[in-house]
């Protein structure tokens, strides 16, 4: 979660992360900071146990993590975490082989290796527990941002949950609203400004009713949100409603 008000949570990541490569060193710092959770778990991952601030490896992580912001191009086409995470891995695991440590990682121990070469079944299984656990994590951390996030609009998330269209038809109908509000830039604009649904201007471009629109009026922000920020996972919930 970030937690510095430097950061405008209206741009995404990777916009942010371009701020930085043009000069802005505020934001690398906030950004650094707000992310170390992320670098954290990634380290972990690699040596298999919990690492702490204080550790060497955590340290080698944070370093990866800004190299990782000046390396990083989206015009490659993976999103900027995918990025920094292969960045970190390969750098702890270049440390950890320098540093001469055995830890239980495959790629650092010929022998784990010769083994898992045999047993490709065990490797599938492996990679499928690994993929759920950071699907799981990654997960996580959407829910926290859309929390803040809706704390802004004045919504929580408990909130949503509630009140969230319990037929299919509503909510393609909400989505639709969210996704013009998003395709005009003066709507947008204003919905990002005032933090609420330009009922009356929307009205003009969906056949919606205005009943449906004020009832479902927190949703549809709930759903701009999501489909203007990084959320890759809770994206997935909303597959279902043509975006």
């Amino acid at each position: 979660m970030i937690e510095s008000q430097l950061i405008d949570r209206e741009y995404r990541l990777e916009d942010q992360i371009e701020l930085i490569q043009r000069g802005d060193e505020h934001l690398r710092n906030d950004i650094i900071k707000a992310y170390q959770p992320f670098i954290a778990k990634c380290v972990s991952e690699v040596c298999k146990r919990y690492i702490q601030k204080q550790n060497d490896e955590f340290s080698v992580g944070m370093i990866a993590f800004n190299e990782a912001i000046e390396m990083y191009s989206r015009e490659k086409g993976s999103s900027f975490l995918a990025f920094a995470q292969v960045i970190i891995k390969r750098k702890v695991i270049d440390y950890i082989r320098k540093e001469q440590r055995q830890y239980m990682y495959p790629a650092l121990n010929m022998h784990e290796e010769d083994e898992l070469e045999e047993s490709p079944l065990q490797i599938s299984e492996a990679k499928k527990i690994f993929q759920l656990e950071e699907e799981s994590w990654n997960r996580k951390q959407e829910i926290i941002e859309l929390s803040e996030q809706l704390k802004k609009f004045k919504i929580s998330f408990k909130e949503l949950t509630e009140i969230s269209p319990k037929h299919q038809d509503a909510r393609e109908s909400a989505v639709y609203a969210a996704k013009q509000l998003i395709n005009d830039p003066n709507l947008k604009e204003y919905v990002l400004r005032k933090k609420r649904v330009p009922i009356k201007d929307l009205l003009k471009v969906v056949s919606v009713s205005k009943k449906t629109l004020e009832r479902n009026r927190k949703y549809i922000l709930a759903v701009f949100i999501i489909l203007t920020g990084d959320y890759l996972y809770l994206r997935e919930y909303l597959k279902g409603v043509d975006l």
